[in-house]
């Protein structure tokens, strides 16, 4: 193989690797960047979706001080680790009630089959439910398969993410879809 064919066949290799990333993104656009994200309605409760984006947290609570749901339920990934979910979920200021749940596993399969559970013991019908924006249509997809009244999602705000923590979603959001497909549960 000459030098010349050798440099011709890595161009196409890289454009090919161009291209298909290319694609990757152009197809997640409306998977990861623009979900669908419903209308906010009354729900019989809110389901606050764990994660290191600790905005959430918050938005969970002032959607309940504006009357969307009796209850709000915090996703807390990281037990007892987690002093101040902890400390929120212990100690009731809020005229609704506030908990908390450690999902098993710490993923959204685990986070679905915990909040499966919790809609079967309190006779919820319908679930406002907030999470991080590249997570809506994978949590919309997972928590669907456990739960089958009504879903409301929506993204908590502040979703000015870098360059970096996108490409990172993309890959990680893809990774949890093809997770799911395989699992079982639900």
């Amino acid at each position: 193989m000459t030098v010349a064919s050798t440099r011709r066949r890595l161009r196409r290799i890289l454009i090919g690797v161009l291209v298909a990333v290319l694609l990757a993104g152009v197809a997640g656009l409306p998977v990861y960047v623009l979900p669908q994200l419903d209308t906010l309605r009354p729900a019989d409760a809110i389901v606050v979706l764990g994660g290191t984006d600790y905005q959430r947290y918050p938005y969970g609570l002032e959607l309940a001080l504006q009357g969307y749901a009796p209850q709000v339920v915090f996703s807390n990934p990281n037990g007892e680790q987690d002093v101040w979910l902890n400390d929120l979920c212990t100690h009731q200021r809020y005229t609704f009630t506030v908990t908390c749940f450690t999902p098993d596993p710490s993923t959204t399969r685990g986070e679905a089959e915990a909040v499966e559970h919790l809609a079967e013991e309190h006779g919820w019908r319908s679930l406002l439910v907030v999470t991080f924006r590249p997570h809506v249509s994978r949590a919309r997809y997972i928590l669907g398969r456990c739960f089958d009244g009504q879903l409301v999602m929506t993204d908590s705000p502040g979703n000015d993410l870098s360059l970096e923590t996108w490409v990172w979603a993309y890959l990680y959001q893809t990774a949890g879809y093809v997770r799911a497909a395989f699992e079982s549960g639900c």
